[in-house]
Protein backbone atom coordinates (compact mmCIF):
# COMPACT_ATOMS: atom_id res chain seq x y z
CA UNK A 1 0.00 0.00 0.00
CA UNK A 2 1.25 3.22 -0.21
CA UNK A 3 0.84 4.00 3.47
CA UNK A 4 3.88 4.52 5.86
CA UNK A 5 4.75 2.71 9.12
CA UNK A 6 7.03 3.96 11.89
CA UNK A 7 10.21 2.06 12.57
CA UNK A 8 9.30 2.30 16.24
CA UNK A 9 6.65 -0.29 15.51
CA UNK A 10 9.30 -2.94 15.99
CA UNK A 11 9.24 -2.40 19.75
CA UNK A 12 6.63 -5.03 20.41
CA UNK A 13 6.98 -4.47 24.13
CA UNK A 14 6.12 -0.77 23.92
CA UNK A 15 3.91 0.60 26.66
CA UNK A 16 0.31 1.39 25.85
CA UNK A 17 -0.02 4.84 24.28
CA UNK A 18 -1.24 7.78 26.28
CA UNK A 19 -3.22 10.37 24.33
CA UNK A 20 -2.30 13.97 25.01
CA UNK A 21 -5.20 15.84 26.60
CA UNK A 22 -7.24 17.89 24.15
CA UNK A 23 -6.49 21.61 24.38
CA UNK A 24 -9.58 23.61 23.33
CA UNK A 25 -7.61 26.88 23.28
CA UNK A 26 -6.00 25.75 20.01
CA UNK A 27 -9.29 24.91 18.31
CA UNK A 28 -10.26 26.67 15.08
CA UNK A 29 -8.87 27.97 11.83
CA UNK A 30 -8.16 26.36 8.47
CA UNK A 31 -5.36 23.87 7.81
CA UNK A 32 -3.97 24.44 4.31
CA UNK A 33 -2.53 21.43 2.45
CA UNK A 34 -1.07 21.10 -1.04
CA UNK A 35 -0.22 18.27 -3.44
CA UNK A 36 0.60 18.01 -7.12
CA UNK A 37 -2.51 15.99 -7.94
CA UNK A 38 -5.77 14.64 -6.57
CA UNK A 39 -6.07 12.00 -3.87
CA UNK A 40 -7.77 9.44 -6.10
CA UNK A 41 -11.26 8.05 -5.69
CA UNK A 42 -13.08 9.02 -2.51
CA UNK A 43 -14.28 5.43 -2.10
CA UNK A 44 -12.61 4.21 1.12
CA UNK A 45 -12.76 0.60 -0.05
CA UNK A 46 -10.98 1.27 -3.34
CA UNK A 47 -8.54 4.12 -2.72
CA UNK A 48 -5.04 2.70 -2.18
CA UNK A 49 -2.97 5.89 -2.15
CA UNK A 50 -1.15 7.38 0.83
CA UNK A 51 -2.62 10.76 -0.05
CA UNK A 52 -6.13 9.36 0.19
CA UNK A 53 -5.47 7.28 3.29
CA UNK A 54 -4.28 10.33 5.23
CA UNK A 55 -7.62 12.01 4.57
CA UNK A 56 -9.63 8.87 5.36
CA UNK A 57 -7.84 8.68 8.73
CA UNK A 58 -9.82 11.69 9.93
CA UNK A 59 -13.09 10.97 8.13
CA UNK A 60 -13.76 7.24 8.50
CA UNK A 61 -13.42 4.45 11.05
CA UNK A 62 -12.91 0.72 11.24
CA UNK A 63 -13.62 -1.93 13.88
CA UNK A 64 -9.99 -1.84 14.98
CA UNK A 65 -7.35 0.81 14.46
CA UNK A 66 -3.82 1.83 15.28
CA UNK A 67 -3.55 4.43 18.02
CA UNK A 68 -3.64 7.98 16.67
CA UNK A 69 -0.86 9.33 18.88
CA UNK A 70 2.57 10.70 18.13
CA UNK A 71 5.58 8.39 17.90
CA UNK A 72 6.08 4.82 19.13
CA UNK A 73 2.65 4.55 20.72
CA UNK A 74 1.08 4.60 17.27
CA UNK A 75 2.19 0.98 16.88
CA UNK A 76 -0.53 -0.19 19.24
CA UNK A 77 -3.75 -1.79 18.01
CA UNK A 78 -6.85 -0.39 19.72
CA UNK A 79 -10.60 -0.86 19.47
CA UNK A 80 -12.30 1.76 17.29
CA UNK A 81 -15.93 1.14 16.36
CA UNK A 82 -15.71 -2.06 18.37
CA UNK A 83 -15.88 -1.83 22.16
CA UNK A 84 -12.78 -4.00 22.58
CA UNK A 85 -10.44 -6.39 20.79
CA UNK A 86 -12.03 -9.81 21.31
CA UNK A 87 -10.12 -12.98 22.10
CA UNK A 88 -10.51 -15.32 19.11
CA UNK A 89 -12.15 -18.68 19.74
CA UNK A 90 -12.54 -21.91 17.76
CA UNK A 91 -8.77 -22.31 17.42
CA UNK A 92 -8.31 -18.72 16.27
CA UNK A 93 -10.99 -18.86 13.57
CA UNK A 94 -13.90 -16.97 15.22
CA UNK A 95 -14.04 -13.32 16.36
CA UNK A 96 -17.06 -11.74 18.05
CA UNK A 97 -17.03 -7.93 18.08
CA UNK A 98 -19.40 -5.84 20.18
CA UNK A 99 -20.16 -2.57 18.37
CA UNK A 100 -20.17 0.68 20.35
CA UNK A 101 -23.60 2.22 20.85
CA UNK A 102 -24.46 5.79 19.98
CA UNK A 103 -22.12 6.34 17.01
CA UNK A 104 -23.66 7.98 13.96
CA UNK A 105 -22.60 8.55 10.38
CA UNK A 106 -22.37 12.12 9.09
CA UNK A 107 -25.81 11.52 7.55
CA UNK A 108 -27.27 11.07 11.05
CA UNK A 109 -27.85 7.33 10.60
CA UNK A 110 -26.75 5.13 13.53
CA UNK A 111 -23.84 2.73 12.93
CA UNK A 112 -25.20 -0.83 13.22
CA UNK A 113 -23.75 -4.35 12.91
CA UNK A 114 -25.73 -4.75 9.68
CA UNK A 115 -23.67 -1.87 8.25
CA UNK A 116 -20.50 -3.83 9.08
CA UNK A 117 -21.84 -6.89 7.27
CA UNK A 118 -22.78 -4.78 4.23
CA UNK A 119 -19.34 -3.16 4.34
CA UNK A 120 -17.56 -6.51 4.25
CA UNK A 121 -19.70 -7.67 1.33
CA UNK A 122 -19.10 -4.41 -0.49
CA UNK A 123 -15.32 -4.92 -0.28
CA UNK A 124 -15.78 -7.83 -2.70
CA UNK A 125 -18.62 -6.28 -4.70
CA UNK A 126 -16.63 -3.18 -5.67
CA UNK A 127 -13.36 -5.04 -6.19
CA UNK A 128 -11.30 -3.61 -3.35
CA UNK A 129 -7.56 -4.05 -4.04
CA UNK A 130 -7.12 -6.07 -0.83
CA UNK A 131 -10.30 -8.14 -1.03
CA UNK A 132 -8.36 -11.33 -1.61
CA UNK A 133 -5.15 -10.74 0.33
CA UNK A 134 -6.75 -9.26 3.46
CA UNK A 135 -10.22 -10.77 3.57
CA UNK A 136 -10.03 -13.87 1.39
CA UNK A 137 -9.73 -15.98 4.55
CA UNK A 138 -13.30 -15.21 5.67
CA UNK A 139 -15.68 -18.13 5.20
CA UNK A 140 -17.59 -17.55 1.95
CA UNK A 141 -14.99 -15.14 0.56
CA UNK A 142 -13.86 -17.55 -2.15
CA UNK A 143 -17.33 -17.38 -3.73
CA UNK A 144 -17.31 -13.59 -3.39
CA UNK A 145 -13.99 -13.37 -5.21
CA UNK A 146 -15.30 -15.50 -8.09
CA UNK A 147 -18.77 -13.93 -8.26
CA UNK A 148 -18.69 -10.50 -6.55
CA UNK A 149 -22.27 -9.58 -7.43
CA UNK A 150 -23.54 -12.68 -5.67
CA UNK A 151 -21.47 -12.13 -2.52
CA UNK A 152 -23.29 -12.92 0.73
CA UNK A 153 -20.45 -14.05 3.04
CA UNK A 154 -22.96 -16.57 4.37
CA UNK A 155 -21.37 -18.41 7.25
CA UNK A 156 -18.51 -15.93 7.28
CA UNK A 157 -19.93 -12.73 8.76
CA UNK A 158 -22.99 -12.59 11.00
CA UNK A 159 -24.61 -9.34 12.18
CA UNK A 160 -27.02 -9.07 15.09
CA UNK A 161 -28.39 -5.53 15.39
CA UNK A 162 -30.36 -6.34 18.53
CA UNK A 163 -27.34 -7.74 20.36
CA UNK A 164 -24.97 -5.22 18.78
CA UNK A 165 -22.54 -7.92 17.64
CA UNK A 166 -20.65 -8.81 14.49
CA UNK A 167 -19.13 -12.30 14.25
CA UNK A 168 -16.41 -13.30 11.80
CA UNK A 169 -15.60 -16.91 10.91
CA UNK A 170 -12.27 -17.59 9.18
CA UNK A 171 -11.22 -20.65 7.23
CA UNK A 172 -7.90 -20.73 9.10
CA UNK A 173 -6.25 -18.78 11.93
CA UNK A 174 -4.83 -15.41 10.94
CA UNK A 175 -2.53 -13.62 13.36
CA UNK A 176 -2.87 -10.42 11.30
CA UNK A 177 -6.67 -10.24 11.24
CA UNK A 178 -6.91 -7.28 13.65
CA UNK A 179 -4.34 -5.42 11.52
CA UNK A 180 -6.32 -6.05 8.34
CA UNK A 181 -9.56 -4.83 9.90
CA UNK A 182 -7.76 -1.58 10.81
CA UNK A 183 -7.04 -0.76 7.18
CA UNK A 184 -9.05 1.98 5.39
CA UNK A 185 -10.52 -0.60 3.00
CA UNK A 186 -12.48 -1.93 5.98
CA UNK A 187 -13.97 1.50 6.76
CA UNK A 188 -17.54 0.90 7.94
CA UNK A 189 -20.08 2.53 5.61
CA UNK A 190 -23.90 2.67 5.67
CA UNK A 191 -25.57 -0.46 4.31
CA UNK A 192 -27.20 1.57 1.53
CA UNK A 193 -23.88 2.83 0.10
CA UNK A 194 -23.95 2.28 -3.71
CA UNK A 195 -22.23 -0.87 -4.96
CA UNK A 196 -19.87 0.93 -7.33
CA UNK A 197 -16.82 3.14 -7.08
CA UNK A 198 -17.99 6.37 -5.47
CA UNK A 199 -15.46 8.34 -7.51
CA UNK A 200 -15.69 12.02 -6.59
CA UNK A 201 -18.68 11.55 -4.26
CA UNK A 202 -17.74 11.45 -0.56
CA UNK A 203 -18.75 8.46 1.53
CA UNK A 204 -20.61 9.00 4.79
CA UNK A 205 -18.13 9.79 7.56
CA UNK A 206 -17.83 8.73 11.17
CA UNK A 207 -14.67 10.67 12.10
CA UNK A 208 -14.24 14.29 13.25
CA UNK A 209 -14.27 15.58 9.65
CA UNK A 210 -16.28 14.95 6.52
CA UNK A 211 -15.48 15.79 2.91
CA UNK A 212 -17.85 18.48 1.64
CA UNK A 213 -16.39 19.06 -1.82
CA UNK A 214 -13.88 17.39 -4.14
CA UNK A 215 -12.52 18.21 -7.57
CA UNK A 216 -9.56 15.94 -8.39
CA UNK A 217 -8.13 18.67 -10.60
CA UNK A 218 -8.46 21.51 -8.12
CA UNK A 219 -8.86 20.48 -4.52
CA UNK A 220 -10.82 19.13 -1.58
CA UNK A 221 -12.50 20.70 1.43
CA UNK A 222 -13.21 19.05 4.76
CA UNK A 223 -15.38 20.45 7.55
CA UNK A 224 -16.39 19.18 10.97
CA UNK A 225 -18.76 16.22 11.13
CA UNK A 226 -21.69 17.51 13.25
CA UNK A 227 -22.48 14.01 14.52
CA UNK A 228 -18.98 13.18 15.73
CA UNK A 229 -18.20 12.71 19.39
CA UNK A 230 -15.12 11.10 20.93
CA UNK A 231 -15.72 7.46 21.91
CA UNK A 232 -12.05 6.46 22.17
CA UNK A 233 -9.44 9.24 21.93
CA UNK A 234 -6.78 6.70 20.98
CA UNK A 235 -8.78 5.51 17.99
CA UNK A 236 -10.31 8.80 16.82
CA UNK A 237 -9.45 11.96 18.79
CA UNK A 238 -11.19 15.31 18.52
CA UNK A 239 -9.84 17.55 15.77
CA UNK A 240 -8.37 21.00 16.30
CA UNK A 241 -8.91 22.92 13.07
CA UNK A 242 -12.41 23.74 11.87
CA UNK A 243 -11.64 23.32 8.17
CA UNK A 244 -9.08 21.49 6.06
CA UNK A 245 -8.48 22.95 2.59
CA UNK A 246 -6.45 20.66 0.32
CA UNK A 247 -5.38 22.26 -2.98
CA UNK A 248 -4.00 20.35 -5.98
CA UNK A 249 -1.93 21.42 -8.96
CA UNK A 250 1.42 22.73 -7.71
CA UNK A 251 4.62 20.94 -8.70
CA UNK A 252 6.82 19.58 -5.94
CA UNK A 253 9.23 22.50 -6.42
CA UNK A 254 6.38 25.02 -6.19
CA UNK A 255 4.99 23.29 -3.10
CA UNK A 256 8.27 23.79 -1.23
CA UNK A 257 8.27 27.50 -2.08
CA UNK A 258 4.61 27.87 -1.09
CA UNK A 259 5.19 26.33 2.36
CA UNK A 260 8.32 28.46 2.84
CA UNK A 261 6.23 31.55 2.12
CA UNK A 262 3.43 30.48 4.47
CA UNK A 263 0.84 30.01 1.73
CA UNK A 264 0.39 26.40 2.81
CA UNK A 265 0.95 24.55 6.08
CA UNK A 266 2.04 21.15 4.70
CA UNK A 267 2.97 19.55 1.39
CA UNK A 268 2.38 15.96 0.35
CA UNK A 269 5.01 15.24 -2.28
CA UNK A 270 8.65 14.23 -1.87
CA UNK A 271 11.00 17.16 -1.42
CA UNK A 272 13.24 17.61 -4.49
CA UNK A 273 16.93 16.86 -4.01
CA UNK A 274 17.96 20.39 -4.99
CA UNK A 275 15.84 21.88 -2.16
CA UNK A 276 16.93 19.67 0.74
CA UNK A 277 20.00 21.75 1.61
CA UNK A 278 17.91 24.90 1.61
CA UNK A 279 15.33 23.33 3.93
CA UNK A 280 17.94 21.93 6.28
CA UNK A 281 19.86 25.20 6.44
CA UNK A 282 17.09 27.79 6.61
CA UNK A 283 13.98 26.00 7.89
CA UNK A 284 15.34 23.52 10.43
CA UNK A 285 12.51 23.98 12.94
CA UNK A 286 9.92 23.28 10.22
CA UNK A 287 11.48 20.03 8.95
CA UNK A 288 10.78 16.62 10.48
CA UNK A 289 12.63 13.48 9.32
CA UNK A 290 10.68 10.35 10.18
CA UNK A 291 11.64 6.68 9.66
CA UNK A 292 9.18 4.65 7.61
CA UNK A 293 8.77 1.12 6.33
CA UNK A 294 8.68 2.05 2.66
CA UNK A 295 10.62 1.33 -0.48
CA UNK A 296 11.13 2.26 -4.11
CA UNK A 297 11.20 -0.65 -6.52
CA UNK A 298 10.99 -1.52 -10.21
CA UNK A 299 8.19 -4.01 -11.01
CA UNK A 300 8.70 -5.91 -14.28
CA UNK A 301 5.80 -7.47 -16.17
CA UNK A 302 6.47 -11.22 -16.17
CA UNK A 303 3.79 -11.71 -18.85
CA UNK A 304 5.23 -9.40 -21.52
CA UNK A 305 8.56 -9.44 -23.41
CA UNK A 306 11.33 -8.94 -22.56
CA UNK A 307 10.62 -9.45 -18.87
CA UNK A 308 8.71 -12.67 -19.37
CA UNK A 309 12.24 -14.10 -19.40
CA UNK A 310 13.82 -14.73 -15.99
CA UNK A 311 17.32 -13.76 -17.09
CA UNK A 312 16.09 -10.39 -18.37
CA UNK A 313 14.61 -9.61 -14.95
CA UNK A 314 17.74 -10.79 -13.16
CA UNK A 315 19.80 -8.58 -15.47
CA UNK A 316 17.95 -5.48 -14.25
CA UNK A 317 18.56 -6.52 -10.65
CA UNK A 318 22.30 -6.86 -11.28
CA UNK A 319 22.57 -3.64 -13.32
CA UNK A 320 20.81 -1.10 -11.12
CA UNK A 321 23.00 1.16 -8.99
CA UNK A 322 21.17 1.28 -5.66
CA UNK A 323 23.53 3.85 -4.17
CA UNK A 324 22.71 6.18 -7.06
CA UNK A 325 19.01 5.68 -6.34
CA UNK A 326 19.60 6.70 -2.71
CA UNK A 327 21.41 9.84 -3.85
CA UNK A 328 18.59 10.78 -6.21
CA UNK A 329 16.12 10.46 -3.35
CA UNK A 330 18.11 12.85 -1.20
CA UNK A 331 21.27 11.13 -0.03
CA UNK A 332 22.28 8.28 2.20
CA UNK A 333 21.09 10.14 5.31
CA UNK A 334 17.47 9.60 4.25
CA UNK A 335 17.72 6.58 1.93
CA UNK A 336 19.68 3.31 1.92
CA UNK A 337 20.20 0.63 -0.77
CA UNK A 338 17.72 -2.25 -0.52
CA UNK A 339 18.41 -5.78 -1.76
CA UNK A 340 15.09 -7.50 -1.13
CA UNK A 341 11.40 -6.66 -1.21
CA UNK A 342 11.12 -6.45 2.58
CA UNK A 343 12.53 -3.33 4.31
CA UNK A 344 15.05 -3.45 7.11
CA UNK A 345 13.42 -4.05 10.50
CA UNK A 346 10.41 -6.07 9.33
CA UNK A 347 10.11 -9.52 10.97
CA UNK A 348 10.67 -12.23 8.37
CA UNK A 349 13.21 -10.24 6.38
CA UNK A 350 15.94 -12.37 4.81
CA UNK A 351 18.90 -9.96 5.29
CA UNK A 352 20.72 -11.09 2.16
CA UNK A 353 21.81 -9.45 -1.09
CA UNK A 354 21.72 -11.68 -4.16
CA UNK A 355 22.13 -9.16 -6.96
CA UNK A 356 25.35 -7.29 -6.29
CA UNK A 357 28.93 -7.59 -7.53
CA UNK A 358 30.35 -10.94 -6.46
CA UNK A 359 27.06 -12.48 -5.27
CA UNK A 360 24.30 -14.71 -6.58
CA UNK A 361 21.26 -16.65 -5.32
CA UNK A 362 23.40 -19.50 -4.02
CA UNK A 363 26.01 -17.23 -2.45
CA UNK A 364 24.42 -13.93 -1.34
CA UNK A 365 26.30 -11.02 0.18
CA UNK A 366 25.28 -9.45 3.47
CA UNK A 367 25.07 -5.95 1.98
CA UNK A 368 24.78 -4.37 -1.43
CA UNK A 369 28.18 -3.41 -2.88
CA UNK A 370 27.94 -2.24 -6.49
CA UNK A 371 26.20 -3.10 -9.77
CA UNK A 372 27.51 -5.84 -12.05
CA UNK A 373 26.93 -4.54 -15.57
CA UNK A 374 29.03 -7.25 -17.20
CA UNK A 375 26.85 -9.99 -15.73
CA UNK A 376 23.71 -8.03 -16.58
CA UNK A 377 24.75 -7.70 -20.25
CA UNK A 378 25.56 -11.41 -20.38
CA UNK A 379 22.15 -12.30 -18.98
CA UNK A 380 20.42 -10.09 -21.56
CA UNK A 381 22.39 -11.86 -24.31
CA UNK A 382 21.50 -15.29 -22.90
CA UNK A 383 17.83 -14.37 -22.66
CA UNK A 384 17.66 -13.56 -26.36
CA UNK A 385 16.03 -10.20 -25.58
CA UNK A 386 18.87 -7.86 -26.55
CA UNK A 387 17.72 -4.95 -28.70
CA UNK A 388 14.04 -5.24 -27.74
CA UNK A 389 12.03 -2.06 -27.29
CA UNK A 390 11.30 -1.28 -23.64
CA UNK A 391 9.23 1.62 -22.31
CA UNK A 392 9.71 2.64 -18.68
CA UNK A 393 6.73 4.33 -16.95
CA UNK A 394 7.61 6.91 -14.29
CA UNK A 395 5.72 9.49 -12.20
CA UNK A 396 6.30 13.08 -13.28
CA UNK A 397 7.86 14.20 -9.97
CA UNK A 398 11.36 15.57 -9.45
CA UNK A 399 12.69 12.60 -7.48
CA UNK A 400 11.07 10.04 -9.78
CA UNK A 401 12.22 11.86 -12.92
CA UNK A 402 15.84 11.75 -11.73
CA UNK A 403 15.57 8.04 -10.94
CA UNK A 404 13.75 7.42 -14.21
CA UNK A 405 16.42 9.03 -16.38
CA UNK A 406 19.07 6.94 -14.63
CA UNK A 407 17.05 3.74 -15.16
CA UNK A 408 16.52 4.64 -18.81
CA UNK A 409 20.27 4.90 -19.36
CA UNK A 410 20.87 1.70 -17.41
CA UNK A 411 18.42 -0.22 -19.62
CA UNK A 412 20.19 1.08 -22.71
CA UNK A 413 23.61 0.13 -21.33
CA UNK A 414 22.61 -3.49 -20.82
CA UNK A 415 21.25 -3.81 -24.35
CA UNK A 416 17.67 -2.58 -24.66
CA UNK A 417 16.16 -0.04 -27.04
CA UNK A 418 14.70 1.85 -24.12
CA UNK A 419 12.52 4.95 -23.75
CA UNK A 420 10.78 6.58 -20.79
CA UNK A 421 7.24 7.89 -20.41
CA UNK A 422 6.48 10.33 -17.59
CA UNK A 423 2.90 10.33 -16.27
CA UNK A 424 1.19 12.62 -13.77
CA UNK A 425 1.66 11.17 -10.32
CA UNK A 426 -2.05 11.14 -9.49
CA UNK A 427 -2.74 8.56 -12.22
CA UNK A 428 0.61 6.77 -12.65
CA UNK A 429 -0.06 4.19 -9.93
CA UNK A 430 -3.39 3.08 -11.39
CA UNK A 431 -2.00 3.22 -14.95
CA UNK A 432 0.83 0.79 -14.27
CA UNK A 433 -1.56 -1.63 -12.52
CA UNK A 434 -3.88 -2.04 -15.50
CA UNK A 435 -2.77 -4.77 -17.90
CA UNK A 436 -4.68 -3.07 -20.73
CA UNK A 437 -1.90 -0.46 -20.77
CA UNK A 438 0.72 -3.17 -21.49
CA UNK A 439 3.31 -1.70 -19.14
CA UNK A 440 6.59 -3.60 -19.38
CA UNK A 441 8.49 -1.96 -16.55
CA UNK A 442 7.85 0.94 -14.19
CA UNK A 443 9.19 2.82 -11.18
CA UNK A 444 7.00 2.66 -8.08
CA UNK A 445 7.07 3.16 -4.33
CA UNK A 446 5.25 1.18 -1.66
CA UNK A 447 4.38 2.08 1.94
CA UNK A 448 3.28 -0.71 4.24
CA UNK A 449 -0.24 -1.03 5.57
CA UNK A 450 1.13 -2.62 8.72
CA UNK A 451 4.61 -3.95 9.59
CA UNK A 452 4.65 -7.52 8.31
CA UNK A 453 6.53 -9.26 5.53
CA UNK A 454 3.18 -10.33 4.09
CA UNK A 455 2.36 -6.69 3.39
CA UNK A 456 5.20 -6.53 0.90
CA UNK A 457 5.49 -10.10 -0.38
CA UNK A 458 1.84 -11.18 -0.58
CA UNK A 459 0.38 -7.78 -1.42
CA UNK A 460 2.83 -7.13 -4.26
CA UNK A 461 3.31 -10.68 -5.58
CA UNK A 462 0.30 -12.70 -4.40
CA UNK A 463 -1.82 -14.40 -7.06
CA UNK A 464 -5.00 -13.00 -5.48
CA UNK A 465 -3.74 -9.44 -6.04
CA UNK A 466 -3.35 -9.75 -9.80
CA UNK A 467 -6.52 -8.59 -11.58
CA UNK A 468 -6.11 -8.26 -15.38
CA UNK A 469 -7.80 -5.20 -16.85
CA UNK A 470 -8.25 -3.50 -13.47
CA UNK A 471 -6.82 -0.29 -12.03
CA UNK A 472 -6.78 -2.11 -8.67
CA UNK A 473 -4.16 -4.75 -9.36
CA UNK A 474 -1.33 -4.00 -6.92
CA UNK A 475 0.57 -7.06 -8.14
CA UNK A 476 1.92 -4.87 -10.94
CA UNK A 477 4.37 -7.51 -12.19
CA UNK A 478 1.59 -10.09 -12.67
CA UNK A 479 3.72 -12.65 -10.82
CA UNK A 480 1.83 -15.77 -9.68
CA UNK A 481 3.63 -18.88 -8.52
CA UNK A 482 1.36 -21.47 -6.92
CA UNK A 483 4.15 -23.03 -4.84
CA UNK A 484 5.17 -19.61 -3.48
CA UNK A 485 1.53 -18.79 -2.83
CA UNK A 486 1.08 -21.97 -0.81
CA UNK A 487 4.10 -21.04 1.33
CA UNK A 488 2.58 -17.60 1.91
CA UNK A 489 -0.70 -19.13 3.05
CA UNK A 490 1.16 -21.51 5.33
CA UNK A 491 3.12 -18.59 6.80
CA UNK A 492 -0.11 -16.74 7.67
CA UNK A 493 -1.56 -19.86 9.27
CA UNK A 494 1.57 -20.76 11.22
CA UNK A 495 2.21 -17.17 12.39
CA UNK A 496 -1.06 -17.18 14.35
CA UNK A 497 0.45 -19.61 16.88
CA UNK A 498 4.22 -19.56 16.25
CA UNK A 499 5.64 -16.18 15.25
CA UNK A 500 9.21 -17.45 14.80
CA UNK A 501 8.15 -20.31 12.52
CA UNK A 502 5.99 -17.93 10.52
CA UNK A 503 8.87 -15.50 10.08
CA UNK A 504 11.08 -18.33 8.83
CA UNK A 505 8.49 -19.15 6.19
CA UNK A 506 8.30 -15.49 5.12
CA UNK A 507 12.10 -15.49 4.78
CA UNK A 508 11.74 -18.49 2.47
CA UNK A 509 9.16 -16.60 0.42
CA UNK A 510 11.47 -13.58 0.21
CA UNK A 511 14.27 -15.77 -1.17
CA UNK A 512 11.98 -17.42 -3.72
CA UNK A 513 10.62 -14.08 -4.94
CA UNK A 514 14.08 -12.59 -5.31
CA UNK A 515 15.15 -15.67 -7.26
CA UNK A 516 12.18 -15.19 -9.61
CA UNK A 517 12.93 -11.43 -9.77
CA UNK A 518 9.50 -10.03 -10.66
CA UNK A 519 10.83 -6.72 -9.34
CA UNK A 520 14.09 -5.00 -8.50
CA UNK A 521 14.15 -3.42 -5.02
CA UNK A 522 15.98 -0.09 -5.00
CA UNK A 523 15.99 1.82 -1.70
CA UNK A 524 14.37 2.13 1.70
CA UNK A 525 13.51 5.71 2.60
CA UNK A 526 12.91 8.05 5.48
CA UNK A 527 10.08 10.55 5.21
CA UNK A 528 10.89 14.27 5.12
CA UNK A 529 8.00 16.42 6.35
CA UNK A 530 7.99 20.18 5.76
CA UNK A 531 5.43 22.37 7.56
CA UNK A 532 4.68 26.07 7.94
CA UNK A 533 5.79 28.25 10.85
CA UNK A 534 2.23 28.58 12.11
CA UNK A 535 1.60 24.83 12.38
CA UNK A 536 1.83 23.47 15.92
CA UNK A 537 1.42 20.16 17.77
CA UNK A 538 3.05 18.23 14.91
CA UNK A 539 1.81 14.64 15.18
CA UNK A 540 3.25 11.80 13.11
CA UNK A 541 1.72 8.35 13.31
CA UNK A 542 2.49 4.87 12.20
CA UNK A 543 0.07 4.75 9.28
CA UNK A 544 -0.98 8.21 8.34
CA UNK A 545 2.19 10.31 8.52
CA UNK A 546 1.06 13.77 9.61
CA UNK A 547 -2.23 13.35 11.45
CA UNK A 548 -4.35 16.24 10.22
CA UNK A 549 -6.81 16.17 13.11
CA UNK A 550 -4.07 16.64 15.72
CA UNK A 551 -2.12 19.59 14.33
CA UNK A 552 -3.28 23.11 15.04
CA UNK A 553 -2.70 26.42 13.30
CA UNK A 554 -1.91 29.73 14.94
Amino acid sequence: MRIACLAALLCLCAAAPIAAPYQPAHRGGTLRLTADGGAGTLDPQINYLTEGAQVLAVTNDTLTNFAKVNGPGSSTLVADLAESLPTPTDGGRTYVFHLRRGIRFSTGQPVRPSDVLATMRRIFEVGSPTAGSFFGGIVGASLCLRHPRHCTLAGGVEADDAAGTVTFHLTQPDGEFFDKLAMPHASVLPADTPLHDLGNTPAAATGPYMIVSYDPNRGMRLERNPYFHVWNPLAQPQGYVDTIQYDFGLSDEAQVTAVENGHYDWMFDNKPLDRLGELGGNYTSQVHIEPVFALYYVPMNVNLPPFDHLKARQAVNYAVNRTAMAIFYGGTAIATPLCEMVPTGIPGRLNACFYTKGANIAHPALLWQKPDLARARALVEQSGTKGMKVTLIVSDRAVDRAMGIYLLNMLRRIGYDASVKFITNSIQFTYVQNTNNKVQISLSDWYCDYPAASNFLDDLFGCENFHPGSDSSVNISGFCDRAVQETMQRAVRVSASDAAAGQALWSQVSREIMQASPAAPLIQMKYVVFVSKRLGHFTYTLLYHTLFSQVWVR
